[in-house]
């Protein structure tokens, strides 16, 4: 199965203290970091490829609520379907995080299948936007 999922850089790149070589990541560990990876990179940062990432970012500034929350899913299930073939989406829902009690904190729960061996996996990624310092309240 290793073959063919593969394997890559570590992320963030660490050096292997033993060889001085660059530490690699395998299996589906491998796909989950290409999956932060494709979340957090903002479409423009990358000089040589421009398109690629997630224009989830883009909204950093809008209120948490539900269209916002809408959107970021499904800026979320584009990326991933255009970036990362190795997985199937099968669900992303973003909602609150009241538990962390966080102003500005929504958590994307993806839901989504390796294509290699069909496991389905859920991974939880934290998305921020920037609060409002004028909401009522404050």
């Amino acid at each position: 199965m290793e073959k063919l999922i593969g394997a890559g850089w570590s992320y963030p790149g660490r050096r292997v203290r033993d060889t001085g070589g660059v530490e690699l990541v395998r299996g589906v560990a491998e796909i989950e970091q290409a999956i932060r990876l494709i979340l957090t990179t903002v479409p423009g940062e990358r000089p040589m490829r421009p398109d690629f990432g997630c224009e989830a970012y883009a909204l950093v500034f809008d209120p948490i609520d539900g269209a916002t929350a809408g959107r970021v899913s499904y800026d979320v299930r584009t990326a991933l379907e255009r970036w990362e073939p190795r997985i199937e989406v099968i669900a992303v829902e973003a909602h609150t995080d009241t538990d962390a009690g966080e102003d500005g904190r929504l958590c994307v729960e993806l839901t989504y299948r390796v294509r290699a061996d069909g496991q389905t996996r859920t991974l939880v990624v934290p998305f921020y936007t920037v609060p409002r310092h004028d909401a009522p309240g404050r």
